[in-house]
């Protein structure tokens, strides 16, 4: 038996701290993050650097799907929302 969709955050933004994952795991633990959201639903991406492979990755895999915002984008230090539409 499946369990319920339940989201403890009420406003329907989660975090996603790309830095913990290793390398070679990120991609795809972002997509399942991804894949995991339904419309509405926003995950707020962190890492040290500007993922621009992931971001055309993206668009690729999802196109008008998600939308992009850059929420902090300094050296060392970026955070972007992924939303659902």
């Amino acid at each position: 038996m499946s369990q319920p969709h339940v989201h403890l955050n009420p406003d329907s933004i989660y975090p996603f701290d790309a830095r913990g994952v290793a390398k070679r795991f990120r991609h795809a633990a972002i997509f399942g993050a991804l894949d995991s959201l339904r419309p509405g639903e926003t995950m707020r991406f962190a890492n040290d650097h500007d993922p621009l492979p992931l971001l055309e990755q993206l668009a690729q895999r999802y196109g008008e799907g998600v939308a992009i915002e850059y929420r902090h984008r300094e050296p060392g230090m970026i955070v972007i929302d992924f939303s659902v539409r």
